[in-house]
């Protein structure tokens, strides 16, 4: 499922027009990126949360040139969904 598809979906179950829910999903979107960038976790109840993860430190290696990298700590954005949704979406998808 896509961004538009989304959009879709909302414009033909709330009978809203396309262009103010186009507008309503970019905005959340951009709040929920400038939040993150921030450092603010964000928490959907009965969803899930986006969270920061920390990354240590490290060394890597370049393969193509056979040399040693230092990777600096940095933070990864992440999702955790909560129990009841996943376990929601886990008896009713079916496998393949």
């Amino acid at each position: 499922m896509t961004k538009a598809d989304i959009v879709t979906d909302i414009v033909n179950k709330t009978g809203i027009d396309k262009v103010v829910v186009l507008g309503i999903v970019e905005s959340l979107m951009g709040t929920l990126t400038d939040s993150m960038i921030k450092g603010e976790n964000i928490y959907f109840r009965g969803f899930g949360s986006f969270i920061l993860k920390k990354r240590a430190a490290k060394l890597g290696r370049n393969i193509t040139k056979n040399t040693s990298v230092k990777i600096p700590a940095h933070m990864i954005p992440a999702i955790k969904f909560c129990r009841e949704f996943v376990e929601e979406v886990g008896t009713k998808v079916k496998v393949k």
